[in-house]
């Protein structure tokens, strides 16, 4: 089996087009109150006010031209599919968010707002994704996984790199 070296995929990872490194933020308030010192990392200052855009713009920004003709599909309850869908803007590529019946609103409608393709399936995450799974098949599209993929986890990584450097170079 092949070892994967995340701290070279880390450091080679292609975020920083759209994200910017977010603040580490000292929290006066939960320190006082627990007694130790509490910092923040501020991943909602991010456009999708999450750091699910970290890895699906790395994963995206590593495929290549054949893999983003069709257009890429994920399956999501709300971040991820936000992270895919502007990442994809980003691209000018298609974007195909399959959601659960049960996203909540806001997170469909932050999907519709990047122009992402949603697909309401399923009564929960695992249909939706089983449904991904038969439409990326049938419409030649490249599945962009929420967590289980080295390049999706390099960039969310991303953030660990910025803690260390943000609090050991104060």
């Amino acid at each position: 089996m092949n070892q994967i070296n995340y701290l070279q995929l880390i450091n080679n990872a292609d975020v920083y087009s759209l994200v910017e490194k977010t603040p580490l933020e000292y929290a006066t308030c939960l320190t006082a109150r627990l007694g130790n010192k509490i910092l923040l990392k501020r991943e909602d200052l991010h456009p999708i006010h999450s750091f699910k855009i970290r890895g699906a713009l790395n994963k995206i920004n590593q495929l290549s031209e054949e893999e983003l003709k069709n257009g890429v599909i994920c399956s999501s309850a709300g971040n991820h599919g936000q992270g895919v869908a502007l990442a994809a803007q980003q691209k000018n590529i298609r974007a195909v968010i399959v959601m659960p019946l049960t996203a909540p609103s806001i997170k469909v409608e932050a999907v519709n707002s990047l122009e992402g393709e949603v697909v309401l399936y399923g009564d929960n995450y695992d249909e939706a994704y089983v449904h991904a799974k038969q439409l990326k098949k049938e419409f030649g599209l490249t599945f962009i996984h929420p967590y289980d993929d080295p390049y999706i986890i390099a960039g969310q990584g991303t953030i660990g790199i910025e803690i260390l450097n943000q609090f050991f170079h104060r």
